[in-house]
């Protein structure tokens, strides 16, 4: 396995969060992992993108330049900007709540998800993050569920382990949105 995911989007929707997370269930399972963010100028509101790799082989550069085996974008300027770095027959998840635009591209699986939407439902649109990785932990499966969560308590501190449930939904709610 060497999983290569480009996250996107803009400042304040939970990239960088998501991103940390991933590799942090990957540390936890003895995977090989790297995390390496991007802030645009404006920080909030800006753009912001993270790149992160779980692998079963050591990790020689953190850099995704056009080889993502996936990505997942949050926003419209994301998705101008990073659907060629995925690689022919990698998956693209999109969040269709705020992204009318389809992938030109015939050759990766495009996933519409409407994140905000499904997080809305589930109480709060600040879950949309987590939906979104909830689809894309559905289809490549790179760490368990468990270690996400757990790894959720390492990103944001045992004081938000209230916060647990509620991005357990989020996470399977994702997941059952790209199932069908």
């Amino acid at each position: 396995m060497n999983e290569k995911v480009i996250m996107a989007g803009f400042g304040g929707q939970g990239i960088m969060a998501i991103g940390k997370i991933l590799a942090y269930a990957g540390m936890l399972e003895n995977k090989n992992v790297s995390w390496l963010p991007s802030y645009g100028p404006e920080m909030r509101g800006g753009t912001a993108n993270c790149s992160t790799i779980v692998s079963d082989k050591p990790v020689g550069s953190p850099v995704i330049t056009d080889d993502a085996t996936s990505a997942i974008i949050m926003n419209l300027p994301s998705l101008d900007k990073f659907e060629n770095d995925v690689v022919a027959g990698g998956k693209i998840i999109i969040n269709s709540s705020l992204i009318d635009k389809k992938v030109s591209r015939t050759d990766v699986d495009a996933y519409y998800v409407n994140a905000n939407e499904l997080a809305t439902e589930l109480g709060t649109a600040k879950a949309a993050n987590m939906v979104m990785l909830g689809a894309y932990l559905e289809l490549f499966k790179p760490v368990s569920l468990d270690s996400v969560l757990k790894a959720f308590l390492k990103v944001f501190g045992e004081d938000k382990a209230k916060l647990l449930p509620l991005n357990e939904k989020a996470l399977k709610a994702g997941a059952e949105a790209v199932r069908k």
